[in-house]
């Protein structure tokens, strides 16, 4: 919730300037990026559900501008700015607000306005070492603030792209459950779809329109969706460009002439998804399901165990690590290794801290490479609850 009392203020900043010496004290640059923000770098990176979430308005010259809904993306703006080849190794902290419109309704846990602390770290390398400096890091400041049970829930996007890549299907498919991952609802409906009729979406849509598209001609296909929404005075007033929609209509087209996903392929999948145990039980359960049907994804399990080991190295108790294989996080950028803080007051639908590896998100904003990238931000107002002994 945003501060309404003087106490309330001081006390959030004084959790702030807790959690900001941790991180300064571990060689992170302070920073403070803008809180506008232009919209279009967002609107274009952080993925469906967050975009519908963004507060975005005309200023008086024309430009479309937005309240930042996260730090994540102005501080790539801002090592951008410093660094226009993004090749220069940095570490960044910031503490401040963001902004995202609540669909359910505003409360304590999920207000319109809250502040982030957190931190990025630019070009290391050694990913697994540097996704465990993160998390560690992101765990020292929250009990330097006062936090004492806690719960670490990890996912691997990694793991669960290789097992798309070990089956046979259009890669297109893959794109889709991959974006639905985390929506379990929408997820196993988009794979119960690629059992039964992959060409039933094309069912809703206009078959005028579709029928004018050309899979081996984007650009004019967009320009076909384009011509037809103002034909038929259909704004864009929700979340998706013409290019996206394009995208969607070409993919319909192309998943009429496919043949479905084989049910064997679809338990499979299910099975991965359902996976949660704790880390170590789990990384053992996945390697048996793989053996049994056949299937490689071993350089992507070693990948797993080699990031728990440097957890357990920094400190962490494995027996507080738990892994969900249905766990993506919601902002679409990620991709690799995710985690979220939890504590039983707020449960995993508040997490008290969260973050993951991105290491398309500088290309995606103007770098012309992609980077390797980690980073976390804390939801301040709800740690402070928690460790005034409040909850939601």
């Amino acid at each position: 919730m945003v501060a309404e009392t003087a106490r309330e203020f001081e006390a959030l900043e004084a959790q702030a300037q807790r959690l900001m010496g941790v991180f300064t004290k571990a060689g992170y640059e302070a920073v403070a990026p803008a809180i506008i923000q232009p919209a279009d770098v967002f609107l274009d990176v952080v993925g469906e559900s967050l975009r519908a979430r963004t507060y975005v308005f005309t200023d008086p010259g024309g430009g479309e501008l937005c309240l930042r809904p996260d730090l994540t993306v102005p501080t790539c703006r801002l090592h951008l700015e410093r660094h226009p080849d993004a090749d220069v190794k940095a570490r960044y902290c910031y503490n401040g607000p963001a902004f995202r419109f609540q669909p359910a309704g505003v409360s304590a846990a999920h207000p319109r306005e809250f502040r982030q602390a957190g931190i990025e770290l630019f070009g290391e390398t050694r990913r697994e070492q540097a996704e465990a400096e993160v998390v560690g890091l992101t765990l020292e400041a929250v009990r330097a603030a006062g936090l004492e049970r806690w719960g670490l829930r990890i996912g691997d996007l990694g793991l669960f792209q290789a097992l798309l890549d070990a089956i046979d299907m259009p890669d297109r498919w893959r794109g889709r459950l991959r974006h639905q991952l985390w929506r379990p609802d929408a997820f196993r409906e988009e794979l119960f779809r690629l059992i039964r009729d992959p060409a039933a979406a094309l069912l809703d849509l206009p078959a005028d329109l579709v029928a004018t598209l050309d899979p081996a001609d984007p650009a004019s296909s967009e320009a076909e969706v384009g011509r037809y929404l103002e034909a038929h005075g259909l704004e864009l007033i929700g979340a998706r460009s013409v290019s996206e929609i394009t995208q969607g209509l070409l993919a319909a087209a192309a998943d009429a002439a496919a043949e479905p996903l084989s049910p064997s392929a679809a338990e499979l999948i299910e099975t991965y998804v359902n996976v949660k145990a704790p880390a170590r039980a789990a990384g053992a359960r996945l390697a048996d399901l793989m053996s049994e049907r056949e299937i490689d994804i071993e350089s992507a399990l070693d990948i797993y165990h080699e990031r728990l080991q440097h957890l357990v190295d920094a400190g962490i108790d494995p027996a507080l690590i738990e892994f969900s294989a249905e766990f993506g996080r919601n902002l679409e950028y990620y991709t690799g290794f995710v985690f979220e803080i939890v504590v039983p007051e707020l449960g995993t639908g508040s997490p008290v801290a969260g973050g993951g590896r991105y290491d398309g998100l500088l290309k995606a904003v103007g770098a012309r490479e992609a980077v390797p990238a980690v980073g976390s931000a804390i939801h301040t107002e709800r740690l402070l609850s928690v460790v005034n002994g409040g909850g939601e």
